[in-house]
């Protein structure tokens, strides 16, 4: 598998599936096949912003151009487009001489991001109270909630509560709005993975819980309260988090790469 970083000091690869993974694999492929894909840049950018997320791309991180699109069989140009996805996202900085680089974590976007998704969030429930929470969406919601009870792993975790928060932005009929959600907290979500380490994930499932009974009673100043103190979570870990993780935070003196992998448990 083609490296995507140039000169890398901690390369981002993938193992090698065992044989029973890679025949699964293509069983399903001429389903997969009949499948509509999404454009090659949206595969793409998806990609490297969950890398980026799990930290398995770091700040100071170079992303080749050319090794991006030999790993995806592409031309150069939806690789380009990836890269100014994750630029306006404020996760890489691409530059025309000194090529694409992973960008530190910047504080004041996470508050300002926090602020925006907040104020979306709340509207969200007010919408669903007014609407009436359906059958299907309650219990959709509360199969999420009882696969983190259950969870014992970081990023399965985040992307159940990618999943929690998405069903009600759909419950909501706002679904088109989601993906300027998604931009928007782009850096948060790194903090919020790193911060499952330090969080109380008991705290963040009852949270979900109370946000679910509160819209489900229609009781709006309930469930505006109980948004409101679930995404104020990330303010709570966010110095926890930059002092265990200082390298991926903007003003951070040192070797980045490794300083977080000290600090991570990580080694090459």
């Amino acid at each position: 598998m083609a490296r995507i970083i140039s000169n890398p000091r901690r390369p981002w690869r993938d193992n090698a599936p065992p044989d029973s993974a890679l025949r699964a694999a293509q069983a399903d492929t001429a389903v997969a096949r009949a499948t509509p894909q999404p454009p090659a840049a949206t595969t793409i950018a998806d990609e490297l912003r969950r890398a980026i997320v799990h930290c398995e791309l770091t700040p100071g991180d170079r992303l080749s151009e050319v090794e991006v699109s030999q790993r995806f069989g592409v031309s150069r140009q939806p690789v380009r487009e990836a890269f100014i996805r994750l630029s306006v996202a404020g996760l890489v900085e691409v530059r025309a001489k000194s090529g694409t680089r992973v960008l530190p974590v910047d504080v004041d976007v996470i508050r300002t991001a926090r602020f925006v998704r907040e104020a979306f969030e709340v509207e969200v429930a007010r919408e669903i109270v007014a609407r009436g929470l359906t059958k299907a969406t309650r219990h959709q919601l509360d199969d999420i909630i009882a696969a983190q009870e259950a969870c014992d792993d970081r990023s399965r975790f985040l992307d159940l509560d990618e999943d929690f928060h998405r069903a009600l932005a759909d419950a909501a009929g706002a679904s088109a709005a989601w993906p300027m959600i998604d931009s928007v907290k782009a850096q948060m979500d790194r903090v919020r993975y790193l911060s499952m380490a330090e969080l109380h994930c008991r705290r963040l499932v009852k949270q979900h819980r109370k946000i679910v009974s509160t819209i489900s009673a229609r009781d709006e100043a309930g469930a505006v309260a109980a948004t409101r103190k679930h995404l104020t979570e990330i303010l709570r870990s966010l110095t926890v988090v930059a002092e265990r993780y200082p390298a991926i935070f903007a003003g951070h003196q040192g070797r980045p790469l490794e300083r977080l992998q000290e600090t991570h448990g990580r080694s090459d």
